[in-house]
């Protein structure tokens, strides 16, 4: 009998466990890759950030041109809250991922931007990125702010400095597990976000250029007007296609389709005359937007506005939907209840046959705003009140009182489906389900 052998090699690794060790290596070789790549992406076209730079001092028209640019990129409309101190931060911006609550831009050395500095604050609007390197989230618009030139986001600096300083904790943002992680921020702009810097059209006139680096830049209008994906980015190559506002259940109407909220085909001086007193004879500005002109447009320059307004009529329009083949299905029961509820609550202000009071109570027979194809704005208005903003030019504004304490949500979609299919409007019906969305 042979004895057994003793002191024999270990066996080699088998065929499986090779396999998974470079299965391992490339796996790693990767995202080690893809996370350089990440880094990189984050930091393109940022330059070094001097921590002793002293702030020059402000001239009394820096301080004048950073107020009015405060003004044009309605800073207070987020950084402060109801009943707050200007500009001390704390109100909070709902979005699909959580609440996210702007900071305090007082000069406040604990709370504020007080140990900031010109260079931490263009890093900021150019790259999104905090003082102390973290990366914002983009319900801070950097992706509209990076257009703001280095001129002017020194003087808007300026003038925040010159503010008196609040002493206010910024509030922790509440969002969902991965979203309130910096390596999740980190992807997001990797894919959505590139630093970049307003480029005039030389086909253009001065007039145009300025309008479009308001409307791009300061005032981030596509913020609200403009379509988001999944991951709450604007489709940037849609332009001002008009969306839903995260967070909130208004519709922000195209501003390039004129069956919503284009302008290609009004004088000048209406466009003008909606951004400057929130009214017009085609209608008044009313929900969020309101806001906008309240705190923001209304202090413009009517040589901005009148840029403003040339850049939105020039925008290329979107075609207007096709007819469909056939007319809508009607529910007789359902308008005929709608009708009724009209009679009681409506026919006092906007006429019999929705022809509304000049100056005061819009037609709705051909207003654009009920024949939008989606009526979540008009739900909001009948529920929740609609009213235009006092300004200089229309102090006294009619408003709509809220029939959501008045109205049941039946009610509410009876009456909305018999003024969307009267007096030539030939929308679809609103649907109980779309009333109740909240």
């Amino acid at each position: 009998m042979n004895a057994p052998l003793t002191g024999a090699p270990a066996a080699r690794p088998s065929t499986l466990r090779r396999a998974l060790l470079w299965t391992a290596l490339a796996l790693g070789t990767v995202l080690t890759a893809l996370a350089a790549t990440v880094v990189l992406l984050n930091l393109r076209g940022e330059a070094p950030i001097r921590d002793d730079l002293a702030p020059p001092a402000a001239s009394a028209a820096q301080l004048e041109r950073g107020r009015y640019l405060a003004l044009a990129g309605n800073c207070a409309g987020c950084h402060t809250a109801r009943g707050g101190a200007a500009y001390a931060g704390g109100r909070g911006i709902e979005t699909p991922f959580g609440t996210l609550y702007a900071g305090n831009l007082t000069p406040d050395p604990l709370t504020g931007l007080g140990q900031w500095n010109a260079d931490h604050f263009w890093r900021a609007l150019h790259h999104g990125r905090s003082r102390d390197g973290r990366l914002l989230y983009p319900a801070f618009p950097y992706t509209s702010f990076t257009q703001v030139t280095r001129d002017d986001s020194d003087a808007l600096f300026a003038w925040l400095q010159s503010l008196p300083p609040v002493t206010q904790a910024n509030r922790p943002h509440t969002l969902r597990f991965p979203y309130d992680t910096q390596a999740a921020l980190a992807v997001w702009r990797a894919l959505f976000f590139r630093p970049a810097e307003f480029v005039p059209e030389p086909s253009r006139s001065a007039e145009h250029n300025r309008g479009a680096y308001l409307v791009q830049g300061l005032g981030h209008c596509i913020a609200c007007h403009g379509s988001r994906n999944t991951l709450g980015a604007t489709d940037v190559s849609r332009g001002l296609a008009g969306g839903m506002l995260p967070g909130e259940n208004w519709y922000a109407p195209a501003l390039d389709a004129p069956h919503e909220a284009g302008v290609a085909n009004w004088p000048l001086q209406d466009i003008v005359a909606l951004l400057k007193t929130g009214r017009t004879e085609h209608g008044s500005v009313l929900g969020p937007m309101a806001e906008v002109v309240y705190r923001s447009t209304q202090h413009l320059s009517d040589a901005d506005l009148q840029a403003m307004a040339l850049y939105l009529k020039d925008l290329p329009q979107q075609p207007a939907p096709p007819a469909p083949a056939q007319p809508p299905r009607r529910n007789e029961s359902l308008l005929a209840r709608g009708e009724k509820v009209y009679a009681q609550q409506c026919a006092w202000c906007h006429g019999e046959q929705g022809q509304g009071e000049p100056g005061a109570f819009p037609p709705l027979a051909g207003n654009r705003a009920v024949n939008m194809a989606n009526p979540v704005n008009l739900v909001q208005v009948v529920r929740r009140g609609g009213y235009p903003p006092a300004t200089e030019g229309n102090p006294r504004p009619y408003g709509m009182p809220p029939f959501g304490h008045v109205l049941s949500d039946e009610e509410i979609a009876a009456v909305l489906s018999y003024v969307r299919s009267s007096w030539g409007n030939t929308e679809t019906e609103v649907t109980l389900r779309q009333v109740m969305q909240r």
